[in-house]
């Protein structure tokens, strides 16, 4: 599973200058032999060793690298920079 963790920590930097926050089925297509839930416990995975960022509107669920976008600066006690 190690090789699936560093896919998908690859796929977050490669997208961080133009996005921070991906939907779950972005992730999907990274992995399109495995069902949706082998891919949510990779994901799950992430997020208990501290790795990724779930987020949550309610209504969307979206996960990001963990120390990038303007809702980590917002967390932390920063003002968002516009």
């Amino acid at each position: 599973m190690a090789d699936e963790k560093e896919i998908i920590v690859e796929y977050f930097k490669s997208k961080a200058k133009t996005k921070t926050k991906h939907y779950f089925k972005d992730f999907l297509e990274l992995f399109p032999d495995k069902k949706p839930r082998e891919v949510k416990k990779i994901l799950s995975d992430l997020v208990k060793e501290g790795v990724v960022d779930y987020w949550s509107s309610g209504s969307t669920t979206m996960y990001g690298l963990k120390g990038l976008g303007k809702q980590e600066e917002v967390e932390e006690g920063e003002q968002p920079k516009d």
